[in-house]
């Protein structure tokens, strides 16, 4: 696909995303208006490529942050574990939250992401070589203590992913 077919259809792909049309949806509309044949994981990774807020385009996450009008908001009853703060292997509280993601990105063996105690987030990765990568930091640069309680719980997450 040539350079300038390759930047209609990014284009083409965006302004159907903030339309709110479904991959799906775009899929179709590129191969009869382009006169092209993308299949819909050519589609979906175009459009991974793109600088897309995906969250303002989940309707289940517009609902998720607009409480309901007549009801104040309630505690939940339970919390998902994900989020919960783990009991450390010393028995206090860690405000690290690792989450491994269920697929695991194109040469990587696995990935996810995590959210420090001093309130930054990031992306992880182990690679191929079984290096450990940081990236996409938003807020401040880890602390040392940072690290040290997210390779601890990091090491918990891949444990009990690996069911040990």
């Amino acid at each position: 696909m040539d350079k300038a077919l390759e930047l209609e259809i990014k284009k083409f792909t965006a302004a159907e995303l903030a339309a709110g049309v479904s991959l799906s949806d775009i899929q179709n509309h590129i191969n009869a208006e382009f006169k092209t044949s993308l299949t819909y994981m050519d589609v979906r990774i175009l459009a991974s490529t793109l600088d897309v807020d995906w969250q303002a385009l989940d309707p289940n996450a517009k609902k998720a942050a607009e409480p309901a009008a007549e009801e104040p908001a309630a505690a939940p009853d339970t919390v998902e574990p994900e989020t919960a703060a783990e009991p450390a292997a010393d028995g206090e509280i860690s405000d690290t939250v690792v989450e491994v993601s269920k697929l695991a990105r194109p040469g990587m063996m696995l990935s996810g992401s995590v959210k420090f105690a001093s309130g930054s987030s990031a992306e992880w990765y182990v690679d191929n070589m079984g290096r450990l990568g940081l990236e996409n930091l938003v807020g401040e640069k880890p602390t040392p203590e940072d690290i040290e309680k997210f390779q601890i719980e990091l090491d918990k997450a891949v444990r009990k992913v690996m069911g040990r």
